[in-house]
């Protein structure tokens, strides 16, 4: 039997919903930006360099391994920037991933399950559609059964 929610934990869980709705839109973006990055240095052979002295952006050819030295860049490399910048996004995606795992007391597989939406491309989109409508019901359900159990919250006659 899998544990349920606590009640105490229903406006924690839609913070953290909604936190996770924003991080895992954009590890997607992300994500897809670093596909594109990928292509364009293993399929075209370059890397997008960006204030140069020759251009404001230039797509520069891949320096073999190792020899980095001899051949030295000037500018900003954009592309291990997004590198960077999506691994950056992926931690907080995963904290986010638990924040809202945690409280809902969901299977760990469930935890795994999202936490690949930020390492296959548009996943993440996928499951924050999917897994925001299903807390969103379990909440709306739940909140709804206890406001009609709780005879405290229900409006007296002439108060509505």
């Amino acid at each position: 039997m899998q544990l349920q929610p606590k009640p105490e934990d229903y406006p924690r869980i839609r913070r953290s919903l909604s936190i996770y709705k924003v991080t895992s839109v954009i590890t997607g973006i992300m994500l897809l930006l670093l596909c594109a990055v990928m292509v364009m240095k293993y399929a075209f052979g370059v890397a997008l360099f960006l204030f140069t002295p020759n251009a404001i952006a230039e797509f520069l050819p891949i320096v073999p391994e190792g020899q980095e030295a001899e051949f030295p860049r000037e500018g900003f490399d954009l592309f291990k920037a997004i590198l960077i910048a999506h691994g950056w996004f992926y931690v907080v995606y995963l904290i986010s991933d638990f924040l809202l795992w945690s409280p809902m007391r969901w299977g760990f597989t469930k935890f795994l399950l999202i936490a690949l939406g930020g390492v296959i491309p548009f996943l993440s989109f996928f499951l924050e559609g999917r897994v925001a409508r299903e807390v969103t019901s379990f909440l709306d359900e739940k909140e709804a059964a206890l406001a009609a159990s709780d005879p405290s919250t229900t409006p007296m006659k002439g108060q509505a």
